[in-house]
């Protein structure tokens, strides 16, 4: 004989019929059915206020789910993000709250919900990101304490222009200072970054990679842009070869730099720098940043107090240092013998200084150019700064100058 087949309908009608004949307790009865006291009670509730009806199984969904919306809100979400397809859900929201802040919107998470839905998400695989690693740059804790400065990649417009995007940003507010096609040349950079430091003031240090114009690879890896800088009292970081993520901040400005007005790029190079000053006014003023917790940098930056000076700084060295100034062919003379030290650094001052092997240390303001071989009178240049500390043999130098000698 086969077993009898009964439905959670069938147990619940006789769990109640045995509950009406008062022949066992309710925990025992609960007991025997398996379930607990709470839904006992509950089963006998609904079937005292609907009868047999009530006993049906019911839907488990909630009555208003929580994470639905208004289509009227839904419509606002979209239409944002069609028009700012590079924004999440925390841009949208903040943008959308500040517009109508009347209407209770969404939490982010039921906009991605929403935005995924809608098709307006492009999933991107998951990279794995390399372990955070300490830099000993200098501390950024005001607007203007850092300003980083690079070329973004170039690219061809539609008639076959090329350009090459110079990028300067505020490292603390994320204020983007310049955003303009130039000629990746020292007069082309300096222009645009004497612009700058006339309407914004000077900074403190100013952050670059290796390359030109901002670098070079003679003496201390100066070139004739940075010798300015210097001279205008900023000091100098460089970030490590193939390492843009110590420049992390502007390389991630330029990601939307890069998908907001340059793909595709614009028919003309006119029309190209059309789109990077509306990208700026949009990235400095509208478009919510969620490292200033959803504020624009505009709302955070602030212009230097240090204006542009009248005339360039002098070095100043003290009596350890003997003076020399370099030739027109990048030449000093040293103790009889002429020794070149940089073509860069041509009419500038620079000190020299004995050490205790006996050799002389070169240097141009605090800036260390290289090492005079005592025995071979030529000078062996020091690569660029590199984060992460000063190489034991330049310290060694720096903390053992003896009075100056020679002449």
């Amino acid at each position: 004989m086969p077993f009898k087949e009964t439905t959670a309908v069938d147990e619940t009608v006789r769990f109640v019929a045995e509950y009406l004949s008062r022949k066992v307790s309710m925990s025992a009865l609960c007991r025997r059915f398996g379930i607990s006291r709470q839904w006992g009670y509950e089963l006998i509730r609904r079937y005292k206020a609907e009868g047999v009806a009530g006993l049906q199984p019911r839907s488990r969904a909630p009555i208003r789910p929580g994470r639905s919306m208004p289509s009227s809100v839904a419509e606002d979400i979209i239409a944002l993000r069609r028009k700012e397809p590079t924004w999440g859900p925390k841009k949208l929201k903040k943008t959308l709250e500040i517009e109508n802040p009347q209407v209770k919107w969404p939490a982010c998470s039921t906009m991605g919900d929403l935005l995924c839905r809608e098709g307006l998400v492009v999933t991107r695989r998951r990279r794995r990101h390399a372990i955070p690693i300490s830099r000993p740059f200098a501390p950024i804790v005001a607007p203007n304490d850092l300003w980083c400065i690079d070329f973004k990649g170039w690219f061809r417009t539609g008639d076959g222009e090329r350009c090459d995007p110079l990028t300067l940003s505020d490292a603390d507010s994320r204020f983007l200072l310049v955003c303009r096609a130039v000629e990746p040349t020292t007069q082309g950079v300096d222009q645009e970054t004497d612009k700058a430091f006339h309407e914004y003031g000077l900074p403190t240090t100013m952050r670059s990679d290796n390359g030109g114009p901002f670098a070079g690879t003679g003496a201390g890896g100066l070139s004739r842009l940075s010798v300015k800088w210097i001279k205008l009292g900023i000091r100098l970081e460089r970030i490590d070869l193939g390492s843009p993520e110590q420049n992390g901040r502007h390389e991630r400005m330029h990601g939307t730099l890069k998908a907001e007005t340059a793909r595709p790029p614009a028919a003309s190079l006119d029309e190209q720098q059309m789109s990077f000053d509306h990208f700026r006014h949009k990235y400095n003023h509208v478009r919510p940043h969620e490292a200033l917790d959803l504020d624009t940098p505009a709302s955070r930056y602030q212009p230097s107090t240090r204006a542009y000076p009248g005339r360039l700084l002098e070095p100043d060295y003290d009596a350890s240092h003997a003076t020399r100034r370099v030739r027109t062919n990048g030449e000093i003379k040293w103790g009889g013998d002429f020794i070149f030290v940089s073509e860069v650094l041509v009419g500038e001052p620079v000190g020299v200084a004995e050490t205790e092997s006996g050799d002389w240390i070169v240097r141009f303001f605090d800036y260390d150019l290289g090492l005079i071989d005592r025995r071979t009178r030529k000078l062996r240049p020091f690569a660029a700064p590199r984060p992460g500390g000063v190489p034991r043999t330049r310290e060694r130098n720096r903390n053992s100058v003896n009075d100056v000698s020679g002449s």
